[in-house]
């Protein structure tokens, strides 16, 4: 129930919170400046799915943990990049609109990915991915939250602004709170994992950073820019992970399982590679 019920509900609340950071204006400023965009989601939807599927065809893994590496890789950014672009001192606008408007296309976007990965590493042994059912459950934990945090937002800004801070921290804890007692029900598993999933989750993340900062220079990007297409196309939402690994696990599952082990360990190697980049940025 912890995975199954729980999680999908504390990330309902978390895209709830980010729908609440989000204005009308920033969905209009993907028409004001299309270039940047263009390029940030160009990085984040296809280049992102495709550095992980290569990766994996190199660095060899046990074909669920390899699907749950692509399910990691097909996730939208959230809060957390947001937070670290503003840190980085990147365009903050920008990153807020990439993560709206993915978080929103996710939910037509992901379901037809994941039911090609699981096929693609698993074969005859792939369990059955209904691309239906899995819409639906995105539009339920990411689409349908925001949608309505920027619509509360827009009706009632005075309110909303004043509640956002309290709903952000309350929206991480609960998350921490679930994930540390998952961590806590599958500890072996999650530590036998971790020296084998480690090296690919932070030579992905690493790629992703390198080339979405060099994608986004070659465009003509400015410096603002550059450091926030980076930041969006390295920092993946591992509580999207999570919860999708865990739908597609399938009823009876009380903790973490391959499918979301990666998304589990990544949301601990992230902050390691990400800071040094964060201070290089900074500089």
């Amino acid at each position: 129930m912890l995975v199954t019920v729980v999680l999908p509900l504390a990330l309902a609340f978390i895209m709830l919170s980010l729908g609440f950071g989000l204005t009308l204006d920033d969905f209009r400023r993907v028409l004001v400046y299309p270039k940047a965009f263009a390029i940030g989601f160009l990085a984040q939807v296809a280049m992102v799915p495709i550095i992980a599927y290569l990766l994996l065809q190199v660095i060899q893994l046990p074909p669920e943990l390899a699907v749950g590496v692509m399910i990691l890789a097909l996730c939208p950014g959230g809060v957390t990049s947001n937070l670290i672009s503003k840190l980085a001192r990147g365009d903050v606008a920008l990153s807020v609109s990439l993560t709206g408007v993915v978080s929103l296309l996710s939910m037509v976007t992901v379901p037809f990915l994941v039911a090609f990965s699981v096929t693609s590493f698993m074969g005859a042994e792939a369990p059955p991915v209904n691309v239906t059912s899995l819409a639906i459950s995105m539009a339920l934990i990411t689409t349908i939250p925001v949608l309505l945090g920027v619509i509360m937002r827009h009706f009632s800004p005075g309110l909303i602004m004043r509640i956002e801070p309290i709903v952000a921290k309350i929206a991480v804890v609960l998350f921490i709170i679930i994930v540390l007692a998952a961590l806590a029900t599958n500890w072996s598993l999650f530590i036998e994992n971790l020296v084998t999933l480690s090296p690919i989750l932070i030579l992905l993340n690493i790629l992703l950073i390198v080339l979405g900062m060099l994608i986004a220079r070659l465009a003509g990007l400015n410096a603002q820019a550059v450091r926030t297409v980076a930041i969006e196309a390295g920092v993946q939402n591992s509580t999207v992970g999570i919860a999708l690994g865990t739908i597609i696990a399938g009823a009876g599952v009380t903790g973490f399982t391959a499918f979301t082990l990666p998304a589990a360990v990544y949301g601990i190697t992230m902050y390691a590679v990400t800071l040094p980049f964060v201070l290089w940025f900074r500089r």
